[in-house]
């Protein structure tokens, strides 16, 4: 062989005796395997078991779902027996055990007696501590209907949503198939709520046809009455003009009086020495 690679050949050894070498740990396939299912097992959905627990979570009687969801519950149930005619108070006990809810916490039957029943603007508190369904009006038949429709006409104060009827009168569809010739609805146009007014069969006057036409010919939705006055003028037209009684002028303040002249007082002469003095002018 020639001396020379021979010479290569060793000092090559020689470096690889000297430089330091790393090892690799061959890795294990089960500690790999085990590494990789942990998170998989901390990602399962809870078991069968726990489903229960989960749900007494969401209905613990501390959280305030659930209590307004009893709350619901109850004034919803005192609306719809007033509506069937059972006018009649009851107690906290009685209303839980007619809505089946007699399971609740004692929090949340103190917060319904001291706050969310008293408070509660769709149920009132009598004496007794009782409770009842407080509805917009209190008619209790047809002739409470009737009349309060007939105070509302003559007192000028409009019609009444009937709304608001079904939920203060009871049986309130069959009173009102009986006072149908009684009554007028109007749709409101902002949200198509019906309005009910008494029905005045005094105030109905006979018009001509072609009147009415005109009437109707006349499209004034997009005008206030302001325009509506500035309209008429043109025409030649004076608009009816506000005769109510006018509200009184308010009282002028008084002036503050001016500050009095001081009065310059002339000086005195001393009358009662009149016949002591003496003068020395001649003197």
């Amino acid at each position: 062989m020639d001396p020379a690679l021979l010479r290569e050949r060793e000092l090559f050894k020689r470096k690889a005796l000297t430089t330091p070498t790393v090892e690799k740990k061959k890795k294990d396939p089960d500690a790999v395997a085990s590494v990789k299912e942990e998170p998989k097992k901390k990602s399962k959905p809870p078991s069968s078991s726990l489903g229960s627990n989960a749900i007494n979570y969401k209905t613990i009687s501390g959280s305030s779902q659930y209590k307004f969801g009893v709350l619901a519950k109850i004034v919803k149930h005192m609306k719809t027996r007033h509506q069937d005619g059972d006018d009649h108070p009851l107690s906290l006990d009685e209303i839980l055990d007619e809505t089946n809810q007699l399971d609740i916490g004692s929090k949340v039957k103190q917060w319904l007696l001291t706050e969310a029943l008293v408070k509660n603007p769709k149920i009132e508190v009598n004496n007794e501590g009782k409770f009842i369904f407080k509805a917009p009006y209190k008619i209790k038949d047809k002739k409470g209907l009737l009349r309060l429709l007939k105070q509302h006409d003559l007192k000028g104060l409009g019609g009444i949503l009937l709304e608001d009827v079904q939920e203060s009168l009871p049986h309130c569809e069959k009173a009102l198939k009986i006072l149908a010739n009684e009554i007028i609805y109007i749709a409101r146009p902002v949200d198509k709520k019906k309005i009910m007014f008494y029905n005045d069969k005094t105030a109905n006057l006979p018009v001509d046809e072609e009147f009415q036409k005109l009437w109707r010919s006349v499209a004034v939705e997009s005008m206030d009455d302001q325009k509506i006055e500035e309209y008429l003028e043109k025409q030649g037209i004076r608009s009816m003009q506000d005769h109510g009684m006018k509200k009184p002028a308010p009282a002028q303040k008084r002036k503050k009086a001016s500050q009095r002249k001081r009065i310059q007082k002339k000086p005195r002469d001393n009358e009662h020495l009149a016949d002591v003095l003496e003068t020395y002018d001649d003197k």
